[in-house]
């Protein structure tokens, strides 16, 4: 067991300790506190038996008296709820150094073969760098994470990421308090789209004179009328005085049925979001520029915004009381939907250009605290360095989703203007994860994250990959086809990131086999002219091929293409890999013995 597992193992038996003790604790108490209501409601009892007013005066105390201790006592299940979602977050993580993280939300739904990258680099998906990183519980901090993951950001936006890494790796005690804070937090990104749509609605009790009086009056007519019927008229009159009542809620009902609609369900997300909020809002100072100004995102007017957002979850669960059936009595006594009604409106005018921000810093943090967690858990990556230059070098870059004790790293040195690096090999060499390799770790530098290499050096670029095209059925296109679709829009990317004046990112291209789909003949003729091509544009990126041919290219080339290779050794009938590049063309050749392996007869 290295350090790091020594370390999530002494603080998930912490935790559970902990949780377990607090959990016996409240059970113990759960007894003291039934006792106490028992021996209570007797000794009330005798009070009232001597006078009404002492019994009446006991009962006030008692209740604000037991309403602390229940209080209390629900404190201690929660602390041990939290100790315990602390206790599985440890365990979950040192799963995670053994290559064991599909507990974590794997992104499925940003998956996207039409994208520049997603598909071929394994980013969302069933163990895919995604589900490694993030560390997310609410659905805004997931889709921000995805974001940074799909889209390059500039390059001052990578460096306020970057410097707010070290400080928030190091705070491993609040990250875990702050992922536990939210760990069972259930939020559908359709409820918060519903809650969008209600902040963009126009207000209807709000401003209305005549129902901001019927919100006061009807509930005073009602109230009247009551005391008319008991002391004065028959119940034939009085309940006319119910009619401000049934005019201001009959007028109103399609309204407020539309405003609980898109709102009903955000209840329980808001009283989730608030509590990580909090979180946020009692952070220690952090040094970090950015950190500290998403902390002051939530800090400023008058109140903090976890009890501004608390409120809005309250005032949402208040109108929720239509669902029930007594609801029909609160409204006629009160015209409980508008009173609601109105203090939502009064709510959305006063935090509605907030809210928004609020929930952008508190994905910004989770996506910020899930890149600080994967360096915390690879204290050998380092921060990428952005440079003028345009060219990505590396010194041993490897794969992050695979494991320590089975990744082989490797140094690169790529210009990113008019140079392909055109690498050679057999089966099984590793040449598309070489490819992988640097393709992800660019994505990861570009996103602000910390990158599995011990240098890597390069310039904002968009990276483009034809690796795994697939049959377009839908297109009645196959994968022929769709390969020459995507090269297309390689070749035209790469064309126009030369353009003058253009303000699109290098491209970095990553090739793997290319024109797979066809006879070998029109394979290495259209390989050719494809490099070629590419060369001509000032097209930079790697080039993965079976086709030795296509290495006679580097010596007419002029230095825009280098061969480099990935070779094995065949020992005893066996084959070893070594997984390292090499310069030159592979000279290696293993398909007859794996055929052979696999028990197919090679005359």
């Amino acid at each position: 067991m290295n350090e790091l597992g020594g370390i999530y193992q002494q603080r998930s038996a912490a935790f559970e300790k902990t949780a377990l003790q607090l959990q016996r604790r409240y059970n113990q108490l759960s007894v003291v506190r039934l006792l106490i209501f028992i021996v209570s409601v007797g000794v009330a009892i005798y009070c009232f038996s001597l006078h009404w007013g002492v019994g009446v005066g006991f009962v006030a105390m008692f209740l604000a008296a037991f309403y602390r201790f229940v209080v209390w006592h629900s404190g201690i299940l929660e602390a041990a709820r939290f100790n315990e979602r602390q206790g599985r977050i440890n365990t979950w993580e040192n799963a995670v150094l053994d290559g064991d993280y599909a507990v974590f939300y794997p992104g499925k739904e940003w998956m996207g073969p039409s994208h520049p990258y997603l598909f071929d680099l394994d980013i969302f998906g069933e163990y895919s760098l995604y589900q490694y990183l993030n560390r997310a519980t609410t659905s805004v901090g997931r889709k921000k994470l995805a974001e940074w993951l799909a889209t390059p950001t500039n390059e001052t936006e990578i460096a306020a990421r970057q410097a707010a890494l070290p400080e928030l790796r190091d705070a491993l005690d609040w990250r875990q308090a702050f992922q536990a804070t939210g760990l069972d937090t259930n939020d559908n990104p359709k409820h918060l789209l519903a809650l969008d749509a209600w902040m963009e609605e126009k207000p209807f009790v709000l401003g209305n004179r005549w129902l901001t009086a019927a919100l006061v009056l009807a509930p005073a007519l009602v109230l009247t009328g009551m005391v008319l019927w008991i002391f004065v008229w028959p119940w034939q009159a009085a309940i006319w005085f119910l009619a401000p009542s049934v005019w201001a809620l009959s007028r109103t009902v399609k309204k407020v049925t539309k405003t609980h609609e898109h709102t009903a369900k955000a209840a329980e997300v808001l009283n989730y979001y608030s509590r990580l909020i909090h979180r946020i809002e009692t952070a220690p100072e952090w040094k970090a520029p950015r950190l500290n100004r998403l902390k002051a995102v939530f800090q400023e007017g008058n109140e903090t915004a976890s009890r501004r957002t608390r409120q809005l979850s309250y005032i949402i669960a208040q109108l929720n009381v239509r669902y029930n059936v007594f609801a029909v009595f609160l409204n006629l006594l009160t015209v409980w939907d508008l009173q609601w009604v109105y203090r939502l409106e009064k709510w959305k005018s006063k935090e509605k250009g907030r809210l928004p921000l609020w929930f952008d810093a508190l994905a910004e943090m989770e996506a910020l605290a899930g890149l600080a967690n994967a360096w915390y858990n690879n204290p050998d990556w380092t921060l990428p360095v952005l440079h003028p230059e345009a060219r990505l070098s590396a010194v041993q870059l490897g794969h992050p989703l695979i494991h320590p004790s089975k990744r082989v790293s490797n140094d690169i040195g790529l210009p990113l203007h008019g140079h392909i690096k055109l690498i050679t090999g057999s089966n099984m060499a590793g040449k598309s994860t070489f490819l992988r390799t640097v393709g992800i770790n660019a994505v990861m530098a570009l996103a602000g994250a910390p990158v599995c290499a011990r240098e890597l050096f390069l310039k904002p670029l968009q990276v483009y990959t034809s690796m795994r095209t697939q049959d377009a059925l839908h297109e009645s296109a196959s994968s022929f086809y769709a390969e020459l679709k995507r090269l297309k829009q390689i070749i035209e990317c790469v064309e126009a990131a030369q353009a003058p004046e253009t303000d699109q990112l290098p491209v970095l291209f990553l090739l793997d086999e290319i024109l797979k789909g066809t006879n070998s003949v029109d394979r290495h003729t259209g390989a050719k002219a494809l490099i070629r091509q590419l060369i001509q544009s000032r097209g930079a990126g790697l080039i993965a091929t079976h086709d030795l041919e296509l290495g006679a290219l580097e010596a007419d080339a002029g230095g825009a293409i280098e061969n480099l290779c990935m070779e094995v050794e065949i020992r005893d009938g066996e084959l070893f890999f070594d997984y390292k590049l090499k310069r030159g063309v592979s000279k290696s050749f293993n398909a007859t013995l794996l055929m052979q392996n696999m028990g197919i007869r090679i005359a």
